[in-house]
């Protein structure tokens, strides 16, 4: 049976390859799966069909014949455990792989997604303008420990695993801020990241979705 996730008919990034399916659609590319996507509507993503995948009402959902998984971490994890390519074979490393992905998702990226909140929703809060620099504190002290762990090396630990491929689509949100810019160690690793031709089968299956249906005007 084919794998089928689900993604946004037009996602709010336009294409930028932020939205989550862009981690699931990745990590089928790196592990060589042939997958399809229903593209959902905002409404559909409400309605009880969608819900009975995914109880929040988000994306993406993974399907793969009587098995139906939310969250992105979760279905990650599942790609690289049934499938060679993400997750190494000794014991060890492949503990240390998933603690990577652990970390990139409730250390690195809680603090970039409170200052995106900060951003959009808080701007215009009269307390905004004393919290922001507290919040760019945050993610500024949570780059310097990444970056002082990745030190001189291509990836995390080791070869590229699913924790690499989680943590370079965290970082990527951080794009538009700048403040990834300011860390030249952590802005090769993304761009390393970026570079794969996984990643690039996923971004342009992503782009394409987006392409295909611009925003109404």
């Amino acid at each position: 049976m084919t794998i089928t996730i689900t993604a946004f008919e037009r996602s709010p990034d336009g294409g930028k390859g932020l939205a989550r399916d862009m981690r699931v659609r990745w990590a089928l590319e790196e592990v060589g799966q042939p997958y399809a996507v229903r593209l959902v509507s905002f409404a559909a993503l409400k309605q009880p069909a969608h819900l009975a995948l995914h109880p929040f009402g988000q994306i993406p959902t993974y399907e793969d014949g009587d098995l139906g998984l939310f969250e992105t971490g979760a279905i990650v994890l599942h790609i690289a455990e049934r499938h060679a390519g993400l997750l190494p074979d000794d014991a060890e490393a492949r503990a240390r792989a998933i603690t990577w992905m652990f970390a990139a998702l409730n250390t690195v990226e809680p603090p970039i997604l409170e200052l995106a909140t900060a951003r959009i929703h808080e701007a215009d809060k009269p307390w905004a303008t004393q919290r922001m620099p507290l919040v760019i504190d945050r993610v500024r002290h949570r780059l310097a420990s990444l970056s002082h762990r990745l030190d001189d090396a291509d990836w995390l630990d080791g070869a590229f695993s699913a924790g690499d491929l989680m943590m370079i689509s965290v970082l990527l949100r951080l794009r538009a801020s700048g403040l990834l810019d300011d860390d030249p160690n952590l802005s090769a690793y993304v761009a390393r990241g970026e570079a794969r031709p996984a990643y690039r089968r996923a971004f342009e299956a992503h782009l394409a979705v987006n392409a295909a249906r611009p925003a109404a005007g």
